[in-house]
C-alpha cells in the first residue's frame, strides 16, 4: 500500500471556504478518479492559523501516480479549480494569503501489520 498525507496551515479566517472546497470540489474528483480517502482532520494551531490534513490510500505509488495524472488531464475539474481560485483573488492570492503552508508527502509505515500478527501469536 502507498500512503500519502496533503498538510495544510490555513488561516482561521479561511477555514470553511476551504473545508467545503474540499468537499464540493476535490473529494469528489479525487474519488471519481480512484483515490481513497483513509480521513480528514484539524487542529487548532494559535489563533491566527489551524493545521489540516487528509490521509490518502492506494495500492501502490504507480497507482496514486496514474490517479494524479488522470486528475490533472480532468478539464472539468481543472477549471472548477481555477473558478475558485478566481472567486478568492488568484491562486498566488490564495496561497499568499490563506494558505501558509502546502505539504504532499509520502508516509512511511513503522509497523508490519504480518510482524505484529506473527508476534502477538508467538505470545
Amino acid at each position: 500500500m502507498f500512503y500519502r498525507r496533503k498538510f495544510y496551515i490555513v488561516k482561521n479566517e479561511f477555514v470553511d471556504v476551504f473545508n467545503r472546497h474540499f468537499l464540493e470540489t476535490n473529494l469528489p474528483n479525487q474519488l471519481k478518479h480512484g483515490s481513497r480517502l483513509v480521513g480528514r482532520w484539524m487542529v487548532p494551531r494559535d489563533e491566527f492559523t489551524t493545521e489540516m490534513f487528509a490521509i490518502w490510500e492506494y495500492e501502490s505509488r504507480a497507482q496514486y501516480e496514474e490517479i494524479e495524472d488522470k486528475i490533472r488531464s480532468d478539464k472539468e475539474h481543472v477549471r472548477r479549480i481555477q473558478n475558485w481560485y478566481d472567486q478568492h483573488g488568484g491562486r498566488d492570492r490564495v496561497y499568499r494569503e490563506y494558505l501558509l503552508e502546502v505539504r504532499n508527502e509520502e508516509l512511511i509505515s513503522t509497523v508490519d501489520i504480518n510482524e505484529s500478527a506473527v508476534a502477538d501469536e508467538k505470545k
